[in-house]
């Protein structure tokens, strides 16, 4: 069995339609592993730090695929919500990479080395 790990960069700030589709395009690939029973796991990272807030809004138009995937959301990086005025928005802080300067950030070598893929969105 595969595991993928999806890592959602994409500013919402831009508010251009490429950020949202690469955000809705994310949500999607990790739908479509989940109902194929594939191991996947959601990592919101840099600028993609500011996502949980906005799709959390039921006005979102992509807060039903949001919820449908949140129990694969692993996570947001602890600084790049310190560097990019991410709001975690309830989601657990991720910060096993201490990177200098900041409070640690996802490690892609433990991704790596546990066996997953990473697409980057």
């Amino acid at each position: 069995m595969s595991k993928t790990a999806i890592v959602i960069l994409s500013d919402p700030k831009s508010g251009s339609d490429e950020a949202l589709g690469r955000a809705f395009n994310a949500l999607a690939a990790a739908y479509d592993f989940k109902t194929k029973a594939e191991e996947v796991k959601i990592i919101f990272q840099g600028a993609g730090t500011r996502w949980p807030e906005q799709l959390q809004r039921p006005e979102h138009p992509a807060y039903e695929l949001y919820q449908a995937v949140a129990d694969k959301i692993e996570g947001v990086s602890s600084g790049c919500a310190d560097v990019f005025g991410g709001d975690p928005s309830g989601l657990e802080l991720i910060h096993d990479n201490q990177v200098p300067g900041t409070s640690g950030l996802p490690s892609f070598v433990n991704l790596k080395n546990d066996g997953f893929d990473v697409l980057v969105f």
